[in-house]
């Protein structure tokens, strides 16, 4: 939902900067940010995404990344039964992208329509 970055980036790169570009972009669509959740993979675990999350009221699903060493103290919320849902959703995003190029196929203009 951000712009792309050049380059060989991971997951939380600039994560703060995207995650407000998103946030700001629901906000003035009149969408508010408050109680909604995100259900992200272990790839976007991070302290500073959790604490942005909370600051916004949103509800961070974020599966806990392994290589982070989470302990007993700073286990954060997480729901696997909503996260394996994302599954149906990651899916259906992957179905319609299929669709893609037949709509580009048949694509028409203005220009495109003219009789000659």
């Amino acid at each position: 939902m951000s712009e792309p970055v050049s380059g060989n980036h991971n997951d939380l790169f600039d994560i703060e900067v995207h995650f407000e570009e998103v946030t700001a972009t629901l906000e003035r669509a009149d969408i508010s940010v408050d109680g909604l959740f995100i259900n992200a993979d272990a790839g976007f675990d991070s302290l500073e995404l959790r604490d942005q999350c909370e600051r916004k009221g949103i509800i961070a699903n974020i599966v806990p990344n392994k290589r982070n060493g989470s302990n007993d103290e700073n286990d954060h919320y997480f729901d696997e039964k909503l996260y394996e849902e994302h599954y149906s959703i990651e899916r259906t995003n992957a179905w319609m992208d299929s669709f893609r190029s037949l709509l580009n196929r048949f694509n028409t203009t203005i220009t495109s329509c003219k009789r000659v």
